[in-house]
């Protein structure tokens, strides 16, 4: 079985060949493409425990090569290594504090009923398009301080990244249009950033001029890279998150029921949907050495794709890890990476999941898919679906 993380057929199901990989090749170069992947939990673990084995700086460019929507005076601190990383995570981490996205959960439901109310109203209920999608845009557009009629716009900015995660698979016409996306994107926060100095608001956007201002930490271009990364990981983790909950329920309606009949399941269903079907499926890292991962020796320089989706589905970790079940521990699983890169949104993103499904769940007592077509992101590492038309009742 050839794996290729660029090929359709491997992006439409991945988990049979994260199965043989697991079992036959652990460790494995992808042919002629320039890649390694690793498929163990155990591995997985080690590669993101161990940055100075495996630098994160490779990611940008592994996943999206030239259409590189950061800065290019400032790398992502998602491709940043210690200490970089390290200043940066630190002055974005006071945004993300547990205490402060507790406080956001009753304005968080709000969004969620409106976004719901209005989609009920309409003939046809697209789970992605009239909730997975607006939701978390609207959350962090609204930290961000981006002015309310511009989060269309930032939900195009973001699709334009993902696009550009096709690697092999962007179009000529799609090669077109993403560097005409990212440069409307930068040129909307360079604005804002300016914005920010003059006009200060209570949002995060202006928290990072002032540590710029008072501490001289960061820099207008660090800022705009976060920016950045802040928009694509701010959404598009919870839209695909939410989906790919919605798609297991629907095909195991045994767990649908269960859930509905006792909604306090539902932190529990967010936890098995991250496993079950991680909305990120891998990551990208550099070995600065040469390295052994699973018993394969891996030369130094080295592009290497840690699987989260393959990790969560060891049965070395997991029993029966090919079912989907709400009442498992669904404790160890990758989907929010591990280590100094752990996903700074993990727990916004899991407070999202659970109120637009709980808000669902309590809003309607019957749900089926309308079609059986399932059209899905098309991404190197992004999982989900890009629309969910549902019957509801």
């Amino acid at each position: 079985m050839e794996y290729n993380p660029f090929l359709s057929e491997v992006q439409e199901n991945p988990y049979p060949y994260y199965a043989y990989l697991r079992q036959h090749a652990p460790t494995y170069e992808v042919p002629g493409v320039g890649l390694w992947v690793v498929s163990r939990h155990e591995d997985v673990l080690s590669v993101f425990r161990n940055p100075q084995l495996f630098s994160s700086t490779v990611y940008v460019n592994a996943l999206v090569g030239e259409f590189n929507p950061f800065s290019p005076e400032a790398p992502a601190m998602i491709a940043s290594d210690p200490p970089s990383h390290t200043r940066l995570r630190k002055l974005v981490n006071r945004a993300f504090t547990p205490r402060r996205i507790a406080g956001m959960e009753a304005h968080i439901g709000e969004v969620t009923n409106d976004l719901i109310e209005h989609a009920a109203a309409k003939s046809t209920f697209d789970l992605v398009k009239d909730l997975a999608e607006p939701l978390p845009v609207t959350v962090i557009a609204e930290m961000l301080g981006v002015e309310p009629e511009r989060r269309h716009d930032f939900r195009r900015w973001s699709d334009a990244i993902i696009i550009a995660s096709k690697g092999m698979g962007v179009t000529a016409e799609e090669r077109e249009q993403i560097p005409r996306e990212l440069a409307e994107f930068r040129a909307y926060f360079r604005a804002a950033i300016e914005k920010c100095r003059t006009q200060p608001g209570d949002n995060l956007l202006s928290d990072l001029v002032r540590a710029e201002e008072e501490n001289q930490t960061l820099t207008s271009e660090e800022i705009l890279s976060l920016a950045v990364l802040l928009l694509v990981g701010g959404n598009e983790t919870t839209t695909n998150l939410i989906g790919n909950a919605m798609l297991a329920l629907l095909d195991n309606p045994d767990q649908l029921a269960m859930v509905q009949a006792k909604l306090a399941l539902v932190p529990n269903l967010v936890e098995e949907a991250l496993r079950y079907d991680a909305p990120v499926q891998g990551s990208f890292r550099m070995t600065t050495q040469e390295v052994e991962i699973g018993g394969t020796k891996v030369p130094a320089g080295a592009v290497i794709m840690p699987l989260m989706g393959s990790a969560n589905r060891d049965e070395r970790k997991f029993s029966d890890p090919d079912r989907f079940d709400i009442m498992r521990n669904a404790e160890g699983h990758l989907a929010f990476i591990i280590g100094v890169h752990y996903c700074l949104g993990a727990q916004l993103a899991r407070l999202e999941a659970k109120a637009a499904l709980e808000a669902l769940l309590r809003r309607f007592s019957r749900f089926a898919r309308q079609g059986q077509d399932l059209p899905r992101i098309g991404s190197v590492i992004i999982r989900g679906p890009k629309t969910l038309p549902l019957v509801v009742g």
